[in-house]
């Protein structure tokens, strides 16, 4: 079947399905929906857990084991596995194997990007609908993101003027994960006052960090290699998220990708970018030039690395995000075309 993330707190209240999918390209919800249900398979007595990372190293037939095999002293188990094509490849007969006869003592759970049309046709995914449940997460429209920061600043007990709501709208540009880590900053600067008008916001960027994971990402479209490893340095020490930045990144590099695709050389991008809900001058100015720098192969090589650094923030590299960041900052400082 398939459920909506706002239905599936009271889906889960009804007991727990044996196979789980969460797909989108929204991290911050995508995670909520997962934290919900690892929550929930807790409570259940399903307290071990099993990662996987449906990478070209990964051995379908080891996770077959796993979903096979008895637990030791019969617990429940959780295996997650981490699908960042939104496909399974060559798990494909693995999955149609598990999903026809699924184990009693596991929770799988199926952590995806967004499916394309022709997976949702596959026969694995028709019995995954039958057998379990899947939760599509789907961006925050643009002219909803105020709302949803409302919403999300009152769930915390905090309250927004509209000023402030417009300038973190702006700011954030529809950033869910970044406006969540902004609206937990807000909350500890205020302490016990819980309104936050645009004074506080204005100071709250004022005595951030002297670098941000947003201009981080402007100097890397940029192509200032020397400053961005600088950048990546500070808030390295600082111990920022860099799953926060790479969202944003992630997302512009696809744009400037869709930029050149529907523009035309000689064109004025202005609209498309406005369009695209891109509206402050330096971004603009960044995707831009980007776009008229930067070859197709390039601009893949770069989502490439933003998925290692992705793997990495998640633990499955051994190198750290950081180290693919660096790289990142490199391959998008090539000279003009």
């Amino acid at each position: 079947m398939k459920t909506q993330p706002g239905q599936l707190p009271q889906l889960l209240k009804k007991g727990l399905a044996p196979v789980y999918l969460v797909s989108g390209d929204e991290p911050l919800l995508v995670q909520e929906c997962c934290d919900q249900i690892r929550s929930a398979a807790r409570e259940a007595g399903y307290q071990d857990r099993l990662t996987f990372h449906a990478d070209h190293q990964l051995d379908w037939n080891a996770v077959a084991d796993e979903c096979n095999a008895l637990s030791l002293f019969a617990e429940k188990r959780r295996i997650e596995i981490h699908l960042p094509s939104g496909k399974l490849g060559d798990g494909r007969k693995v999955m149609e194997q598990i999903l026809q006869a699924p184990p009693e003592d596991v929770v799988l759970l199926l952590i995806s990007a967004k499916l394309d049309a022709a997976e949702t046709k596959r026969k694995w995914y028709k019995e995954l609908q039958g057998t379990g449940v899947h939760v599509p997460v789907w961006p925050i429209d643009p002219e909803k993101f105020p709302g949803w920061l409302q919403q999300r600043a009152a769930s915390q007990g905090l309250q927004l003027t509209r000023g402030a709501m417009m300038i973190l709208a702006e700011r954030l540009e529809g950033n869910l994960l970044a406006a969540s880590q902004e609206l937990d900053r807000l909350a500890l600067l205020l302490g016990n006052n819980k309104t936050i008008d645009e004074a506080t916001v204005e100071q709250a960027v004022q005595d951030s960090s002297r670098f941000n994971g947003f201009e981080l990402v402007t100097e890397l479209l940029s192509g200032k290699a020397a400053h961005a490893g600088k950048m990546i340095g500070i808030l390295q020490q600082e111990g920022e998220n860099p799953l926060g930045l790479l969202s944003v990144l992630t997302r512009d590099l696809n744009l400037i990708l869709e930029l050149q695709n529907t523009v035309q050389p000689g064109e004025n991008p202005s609209a498309f970018l406005k369009k695209r809900g891109v509206f402050q001058p330096r971004r603009a100015t960044a995707v831009r030039q980007a776009a008229s720098r930067l070859n197709r192969n390039q601009l893949h090589q770069a989502l490439h690395l933003c998925n290692l650094t992705d793997r990495a923030a998640k633990g499955f590299d051994d190198l750290g995000p950081w180290h693919h960041l660096r790289d990142l900052s490199v391959v998008l400082a090539a000279p003009a075309r």
